[in-house]
């Protein structure tokens, strides 16, 4: 099952919950340790993001899921995870190997910012009392070692780039900015946005001050590389109360209080049959013979992150990185719009994460390329209409696309 194009990054201090984060997300074993740099080389896997499938709302009985998987009527679509190693303070300046590790992050397209929400670790990722360091700080921390990095690879050789563009004339400066930027997965679109938002969309590069550069890469990071911060440890003394004040420093990031040792736990379990669980509820039935102690711990979890929260937040991370901040949107394409099914005879096998915003053609185009060369309209198997290359996609739309080519 090949999972979207979308990459998410997982960062963080060292010995913050990042790899068991990561563990609980793709069920795939890695390291763990209560110390730092256990994590060298970056881990790579597949989580799954959660979405109500449309054969529900259609009242279909079910759904012949191929490129997914759908589960008591719900469609786990695949994605790429990855967790790099654990930043420390002068990161961006190769301390810690932070460099190789920022590197890592090149072909992001969100990052999950793991941050100790209870305060017990120190900068440098050692396990101190609770309350002890401000996640604040940390929060602060990383992003600025993240804006540096970014401000690194591009003031290295700014004066070269910035005569070569301008001595060039070209009207284009998005698409040239974006082309030096590339290896960082950054899109012209990307480039013009942050111009705008900067106001240098006039200004000639060779006249942009340092300072002008500086506040460009944040915001062409902030654009390109969205964080959502993640609030783990979620149920440690001092958490919550620091979780409140993070929302209130931070109004325009999305912040998720998490537990993912707790997710990790509820998984582990449900794949031994002893609770039933499905990844992202509030709530699981114990159906096998549980020892007295992990029977504890569940009601602890229970009462203290999944009642409280309405999730372990792992699911919720996920799919608030991909649906809320990067903006996707679940289209189903078919052959027949009539049985939603595909040519073998499948009812709804695929699903595709497309933009908000996508048109029908380019949806045709990611599809197939003969598709969207030869695309003649679309049918939108919902309310069997007539559509043509313009049409903005909605969430959970189904799709036939007509072409001269099939």
């Amino acid at each position: 099952m090949e999972p979207s194009n979308i990459l998410i990054g997982i960062v963080g201090k060292t010995n913050v919950g990042k790899s068991t984060f990561f563990a609980a997300a793709t069920e795939t074993t890695v390291e763990i340790g209560n110390r730092p740099f256990v994590t060298i080389d970056p881990n790579i896997g597949v989580a799954y993001l959660r979405k109500r499938c449309v054969h529900v709302e259609l009242g279909l009985e079910k759904c012949d899921a191929s490129n997914s998987i759908c589960l008591m009527g719900w469609r786990f679509i695949p994605v790429k995870v990855m967790d790099v190693a654990g930043l420390v303070p002068g990161a961006h300046q190769g301390r810690g190997l932070g460099n190789r590790f920022l590197d890592n992050l090149r072909r992001a397209d969100v990052l999950l910012l793991i941050v100790d929400a209870s305060g017990s670790t120190d900068p440098e990722g050692v396990p101190v009392k609770p309350g002890t360091y401000d996640p604040v700080t940390e929060v602060k921390q990383i992003i600025y070692e993240i804006d540096e990095w970014m401000y690194s690879i591009i003031e290295k050789d700014w004066d070269k780039v910035a005569r070569t563009i301008d001595a060039s004339k070209t009207l284009d400066i998005a698409g040239a900015l974006a082309q030096r930027l590339s290896g960082l997965s950054i899109t012209k679109p990307h480039v013009a946005e942050a111009l705008e938002k900067t106001g240098l969309i006039d200004k000639k590069l060779t006249n942009w001050t340092k300072e002008e550069l500086r506040e460009f890469m944040q915001v062409l990071r902030k654009i390109s590389k969205p964080i959502v911060i993640i609030a783990n440890k979620i149920d440690l003394p001092k958490a919550d109360e620091n979780y409140e004040r993070m929302k209130i420093e931070f109004p325009d990031y999305k912040i998720i209080p998490t537990s993912a040792a707790a997710e990790l736990l509820l998984r582990k379990l449900a794949k031994e049959g002893k609770i039933k669980y499905i990844p992202g509820d509030d709530s699981f039935e114990i159906v096998g013979e549980l020892d007295s102690k992990t029977t504890r711990v569940l009601e602890m979890i229970k009462k203290n992150i999944l009642k409280k929260y309405g999730g372990t937040g792992v699911q919720q991370a996920l799919n608030t990185a991909v649906f809320d901040v990067l903006e996707m949107i679940t289209v189903y394409p078919v052959d027949d719009p009539n049985k939603f099914t595909d040519k073998q005879g499948r009812v709804l096998p695929d699903v595709i994460l497309v933009r908000k915003g996508t048109t029908a053609r380019e949806l045709a185009y990611k599809i197939h390329t003969d598709l969207g060369k030869s695309f003649i309209y679309a049918v939108n198997a919902k309310t069997k209409q007539r559509i043509g290359e313009n049409y903005l996609l909605q969430d959970g739309d189904v799709i036939k696309i007509v072409a001269a080519k099939r």
